[in-house]
């Protein structure tokens, strides 16, 4: 394999254009495989509905930056100020951050004592244990997982879960199917677990034994499954976090010596 070989990023859109960057600047190059393609949904009854009596949701928790954007896009066309007294949840610092781009409001996130952006780390915050029949909205896209809305709904929610987007994955071009094939990349870095589901199928022996980064534990348990021998869990799932952990398994002496550096100094 040669030394030159990119670290493969599965994340689409503008945020994967971040990532990359981020990537680029700890010295790497990166090839873009974007499988997942994010649409939005038209309004539903059911969503119109969510937005006219969006004043009467105690909290609303929102699942991914996408979401964010389309719930915000959603809101503008309503609510040209925001109703008081609800409060937002995110699933990870980078829906908080579209959340606050877009609306400008506070957003609670996993505790950082968790060490991870998950759904189950944000389900740990005190304010989301006792939910005595308050009414909860769910910000999502199609499909996905329940755990959220079912935990939310045992603890007393009455939960609204609206799907406002789809997600469609699309196979690799050729020259990318090869790469995985042979296992002709450094890293390969994946923060979801559908695509790292779908993404198994393409890879071979020797893109099993590479690095994988990925953004939590759970992931980590998940590829172990699927045949990737070298999980590294990132710190969370935003772009500095998920480059500094490529550094580290793709340099890992010199990330010794940084280190080392850092504690004598």
């Amino acid at each position: 394999m040669a030394t030159s070989a990119p670290v493969i990023i599965t994340r689409p859109g503008e945020r994967g254009d971040i990532l990359a960057e981020a990537i680029e600047a700890c010295g790497h190059s990166v090839a873009r495989l974007e499988m997942m393609r994010l649409e939005g949904l038209p309004e539903s009854p059911e969503q119109r509905a969510a937005w006219l009596d969006f004043d009467q949701f105690r909290r609303v928790v929102v699942v991914s930056p996408f979401a964010a954007e389309c719930l915000a896009e959603a809101l503008d066309r309503f609510w040209p100020q925001l109703p008081v007294g609800v409060d937002y949840y995110a699933v990870g610092q980078a829906t908080a951050s579209a959340l606050n781009a877009h609306l400008g409001v506070r957003v609670h996130v996993p505790p950082a004592s968790v060490g991870e952006d998950t759904s189950e780390a944000l389900l740990t915050l005190g304010s989301l244990h006792s939910l005595d029949n308050e009414k909860i909205l769910l910000v999502a896209g199609e499909g996905g997982r329940t755990l959220l809305a079912e935990t939310l709904a045992a603890r007393g929610a009455r939960v609204i879960r609206l799907a406002l987007y789809r997600r469609t994955l699309r196979p690799p071009v050729p020259a990318m199917a090869e790469r995985l094939a042979t296992g002709d990349f450094r890293a390969l870095v994946v923060s979801s677990g559908e695509i790292l589901e779908y993404l198994a199928r393409w890879c071979a022996g020797a893109a099993l034994n590479q690095p994988l980064i990925v953004s939590s534990a759970r992931l980590a348990t998940l590829a172990g499954k699927l045949g990737f021998r070298d999980a590294v869990v990132a710190r969370g799932a935003t772009p500095a976090v998920l480059a500094a952990a490529v550094a580290n398994a793709c340099d890992p002496q010199e990330a010794d010596v940084d280190q080392d550096d850092l504690e004598k100094g």
